[in-house]
């Protein structure tokens, strides 16, 4: 059972892969807690409902359905959550179980962080980009027709709990979504892991245990290990964001409704490598192996009738510009990156236009 020990001024908590720990969630409840609201949607209540109902049949707890979709992920949505855990009683005891893929995540925690001015939150992903990603680092958050994730919070967990096992009745798009958020974190972090990710992938893509296990595990510790030495996203935090801003730009000039969060992150590794390569930080090879390996992924949603013109102009507005300036994360070889501001605006378009 690898167990990743987050460690952050705000709280200390371990991030667990084991198949089987959703029927363990009622372990890590606070012995004193009040009603404990589940915050999902049908098709995941649908599929895994009857264990998380087992697993926390000690304790009270209401199951509140967002409707899911990055096009839900408002504040509207974030309110009528409150308004119905106030109509069930909610209070300051309360806890709130994030059961879901990344967006119920972002909203469940940013209603944690909220609700009674913070409540505890237990962070359990039912999808792949969700544990490897999403539910491990305090992020949370709700869009603005401005862009994604501008309003939000850091409220960590209490505990974060990732089954493979769940990952089965996921749709294979779904599951290469978060197979782009592994290959990041071979890029950025560790070279062998982008080797695994590059020679075996039938097995990833096959859900072959062993393998699947072995990835979730490494990119999981490597999310412990930067927000640990970063919570906030001062410095070393920012290498996770390789691929976003670019992504989070094509998400934002799609309205959110035709690339999953995942597909959007590999599209942004590719313009990220070619401005990487075209401004002389990475070499051709290393280049061309990351264009590879996302590939081998794919495909993800046509590009048609999106300007490159429009998603330069986006990136402005990214939660990560400060002060006018876009910071970039370009690799400069497997296993490394660099974070970039200063870039030359015609790269950026040149990149952009290559990457559509």
């Amino acid at each position: 059972m690898p167990s990743f020990r987050v460690e952050t001024p705000q709280r200390a908590y371990d991030a667990i892969v084991e198949r089987g720990s959703l029927a363990r969630v009622g372990d890590f409840l606070p012995p004193r807690s009040g009603m404990v609201f589940v915050v999902t949607t049908p098709d995941v209540f649908k599929l895994h409902g009857k264990t998380l109902h087992q697993a926390i049949a000690d304790h009270k707890h209401k199951v509140l359905f967002f409707p899911g979709g990055e096009p839900n992920k408002r504040l509207s949505q974030l309110e009528a959550l409150a308004e119905q855990m106030i109509e069930a009683g909610g209070d300051r005891s309360s806890v709130i179980i994030a059961f879901g893929g990344g967006i119920v995540g972002d909203v469940a925690g940013f209603l944690a962080a909220v609700f009674m001015r913070g409540i505890p939150v237990i962070q359990v992903p039912t999808t792949l980009l969700a544990q490897v990603d999403a539910a491990v680092g305090g992020k949370t958050g709700v869009n603005l027709v401005s862009g994604k994730n501008l309003l939000g919070s850091f409220h960590q967990p209490l505990a974060v709990l990732i089954d493979p096992e769940v990952l089965r009745t996921l749709p294979p798009r779904e599951y290469r979504a978060g197979l782009y958020e592994i290959v990041k974190a071979g890029v950025i972090r560790d070279a062998e892991l982008f080797n695994v990710m590059d020679q075996c992938a039938p097995a990833v893509l096959a859900q072959e245990p062993a393998t699947l296990e072995r990835i979730i595990a490494a990119a999981v510790r490597i999310k412990a290990e930067v927000v640990t030495a970063d919570e906030r996203e001062g410095d070393l935090r920012r290498i996770l964001n390789f691929g976003h801003t670019f992504g989070h730009a094509l998400e934002a000039e799609t309205r959110y409704e035709r690339f999953l969060h995942g597909e959007a992150v590999a599209w942004g590794m590719h313009a990220a490598t070619i401005l990487a390569e075209k401004a002389g930080r990475l070499n051709a090879s290393d280049a061309a192996s990351i264009h590879n390996v996302v590939a081998k992924y794919g495909p993800i949603p046509g590009l048609d009738g999106i300007e490159a013109e429009r998603l330069a102009a986006r990136l402005r507005s990214d939660k990560k510009t400060v002060q006018g300036q876009v910071h970039f994360v370009l690799p400069v070889k497997i296993g490394d990156v660099a974070i970039v501001s200063g870039v030359d605006d015609r790269l950026v378009l040149e990149s952009i236009q290559a990457a559509l």
